[in-house]
């Protein structure tokens, strides 16, 4: 597994460096043969040490997850350990033996878009159209809601769109009470 290991306004050094990519390498090994790669940023904020890991799967799956504390060490073994949890819950997830007999469902690819907002000193003219600065395909997977809310979890997304076995197109979301929200389209075609 290739790990990077990079300090933001930060100095890495080789010590931190060594305990950082052996505890990740023994806890993603613990639950998954082949891992692709990881990344970890090390970030000084304000008095606290902010530590963001994110591991990509052979599956295709990035995990995700951050810890803070007064000591950089600390701030790692916090992020590792709710990395440990997620990585827990997800290979779990996958051993489910009522999954065992679902067939692979395919996803479909569909282009996203990233929009820079114009900034308040600019004038703006009355036919101009925001400018794109991104633009690439993303696919959108056949997903139970149970398993669209474990791939918002695991990726820290704000949301997960993807398509029921209907085929409609659903969004689950993190509300702001911290509850799951949930978008099924599909159910506002069939009443029309």
């Amino acid at each position: 597994m290739q790990v990077q290991v990079s300090g933001h306004h930060l100095d890495i050094g080789d010590a931190l460096r060594t305990h950082v990519t052996d505890r990740l390498e023994a806890a993603v090994d613990k639950y998954f043969d082949r891992p692709v790669d990881a990344n970890v940023t090390i970030t000084k904020d304000g008095f606290n040490y902010r530590a963001d890991c994110a591991v990509h799967l052979s599956s295709g799956m990035y995990v995700k997850a951050e810890g803070q504390a007064t000591e950089v060490y600390a701030a790692f073994d916090a992020a590792l350990e709710r990395l440990e949890k997620r990585l827990r819950r997800y290979k779990r997830k996958l051993k489910n033996h009522n999954n065992n007999n679902k067939p692979e469902l395919p996803a479909e690819t569909v282009p996203s878009f990233v929009i820079e907002a114009v900034s308040e000193n600019e004038e703006v003219e009355e036919d101009a159209q925001p400018v794109i600065i991104a633009e690439g395909t993303t696919d959108i997977p056949k997903l139970s809601v149970g398993d669209a809310v474990m791939r918002m979890d695991l990726s820290d997304a704000p949301f997960v769109m993807f398509r029921n076995g209907d085929g409609g197109l659903c969004l689950v979301y993190r509300r702001q009470d911290g509850n799951i929200g949930w978008v099924d389209t599909s159910r506002d075609s069939q009443k029309a």
